[in-house]
């Protein structure tokens, strides 16, 4: 019996645990040497034990196994399938899976920042790697990373990353450079996605740091829920939802929909609770201010109507889906694991179903395969 039983299953979340060499083979010789190896050269220890353990489980049944059985209990790159391809596939037979968004998770760091031509390289090395990593299992569901601050690579990046077999893009959940990602300049990108069918999915560091670490800084330390210091606790948790409300709502109340009636997004790990009241936040926008912004009135459909029709969120397990469906809707929601990272628990379908003992079984079809589904369009395929 696999993890997710009788039930059919499509999982928004997932990652790879990239080794140190991930984007070598993809990127341009000329910014290879420009990318930042910093911290994945802190890291060398953990992923030399980490490639040590995928090996003697390659050549050994009885460890092979011993990692099957802690499936959800091994994170990060000791986990099965954390970045070798073939394990993947093994862990998502073992899963019941039938497709998973994969992201990536610190390859990015080697080149973000300001320089435009690293950006876009390296940009354009990751998705090629991500779209290799997924290439051999249709049920896994690569993520092209591109970066909207200009505009004309922008588009280029994203018609590259769909032809190399990406299924969804990912875009920082910010202002695009000085521009809106409003802005007619971008809609060659946006026309880039709505025409291939490929959604646009928000995420979690997308919008740079959550919160003023000032805010940290309070004589009371204490370590985020992973044992360290540098990841979400509860005053990030405040903030998480910040850059996606803006960013998605820039987008509804600008009317990116009308003009690319076909485009589709979602918002990955970034909690969903809020959408709950955010949704009587757009309501309540373009009504104070349509009588001084005119683009308001010239909306088709108004601020929910958009949400419902264009847009999904995953919530953190252990947050209350039954209550948000009750709220908003059970078009909404998407289930997701965070595969193989820690936040996503030992247990991300206890978790949520211990949310939904009130929730129709209509309702639950939607949340674990059906809101996907819809997102991801003809980027997927799921069994009858």
């Amino acid at each position: 019996m696999t993890y997710a039983g009788q039930r059919t299953i499509l999982d928004a979340d997932s990652h790879i645990m990239e080794l140190a060499d991930f984007l070598d083979a993809y990127i341009d010789e000329d910014q290879r040497d420009r990318l930042r190896r910093r911290g994945m050269d802190a890291l060398a220890p953990v992923l030399e034990k980490a490639a040590d353990k995928a090996a003697s489980r390659r050549a050994d049944p009885a460890k092979a196994a011993e990692a099957e059985e802690r499936l959800w209990s091994d994170k990060g790159w000791q986990a099965l399938g954390a970045f070798d391809p073939d394990e993947r596939r093994r862990a998502l037979d073992l899963m019941g899976f039938d497709g998973q968004l994969v992201f990536a998770t610190f390859a990015s760091a080697m080149f973000t920042g300001r320089d435009k031509d690293r950006l876009y390289a390296g940009a354009s090395a990751q998705n090629r790697a991500m779209a290799d990593f997924c290439s051999a299992d249709p049920r896994l569901l690569a993520v092209a990373y591109v970066p909207l601050v200009d505009p004309v690579r922008a588009t280029a990046l994203a018609t590259e990353a769909v032809d190399a077999g990406c299924k969804a893009i990912m875009t920082p959940s910010t202002a695009a450079g000085e521009l809106s990602p409003t802005h007619p300049d971008l809609d060659p990108f946006w026309d880039v996605l709505a025409g291939s069918d490929t959604p646009f999915v928000l995420h979690v560091g997308g919008g740079g740091p959550l919160l003023d670490r000032a805010f940290h800084n309070n004589a009371m330390p204490v370590s985020d829920h992973l044992g360290g210091g540098e990841n979400i606790r509860s005053k990030d948790y405040l903030a998480i939802h910040q850059s996606p409300e803006v960013f998605l709502g820039a987008l509804v109340l600008d009317g990116i929909f009308d003009r690319f009636p076909k485009l589709r997004g979602g918002c990955i790990e970034q909690g969903a609770a809020w959408v709950v009241s955010w949704l009587h936040q757009l309501r309540f926008a373009q009504k104070s201010f349509s009588r001084t912004e005119p683009p308001l009135t010239k909306l088709s459909l108004t601020p929910a109507e958009y949400v419902h029709k264009h847009l999904k969120f995953t919530p953190f397990p252990g947050e209350d889906v039954g209550w948000m469906i009750e709220q908003a809707g059970g078009d909404l929601f998407m289930f997701s694991s965070d595969f193989p990272h820690p936040e996503g628990t030992k247990d991300p379908l206890g978790r949520f179903e211990a949310t939904m003992t009130g929730t129709s079984e209509e309702d639950r079809e939607r949340f674990y395969n059906a809101n996907m589904a819809e997102l991801m369009g003809t980027k997927i395929t799921v069994r009858a």
